[in-house]
């Protein structure tokens, strides 16, 4: 098992924060993820994103930031719901996996 596979999952919640605090972008999101030690490629993040939107958990558009464009993903109201969920079913496994330190 590979780290990416042990934290996929924390991975997208981590997402959906940030989704659900402004829009994201990949480039954007890879850079926060370094910031906690993460080094995910954009082949691993890009994915991600698509298969958040396509569940339904974010939207995306095209923005164009002066001869760039680029894909910014929006949570969704869906997606707000699953990390309201998400939040404390984290917080309860959390607590259960500290006790033991």
């Amino acid at each position: 098992m590979t780290d990416k596979d042990l934290y996929g999952g924390l991975i997208r919640l981590h997402i959906l924060h940030h989704a659900a605090e402004k829009p994201v972008f990949g480039l954007g999101i890879i850079e926060e993820l370094q910031r906690h030690g993460y080094e995910l490629s954009a082949g691993t993040v890009y994915p991600m994103l698509h298969g958040l939107e396509k569940k339904g958990y974010l939207t995306s558009r095209h923005e164009r930031t002066g001869r760039r464009e680029r894909r910014v993903y929006e949570i969704t109201e869906q997606g707000q719901v699953a990390l309201v969920e998400a939040r404390a079913k984290v917080k309860e496994l959390f607590g259960e996996l500290i006790e033991g330190c």
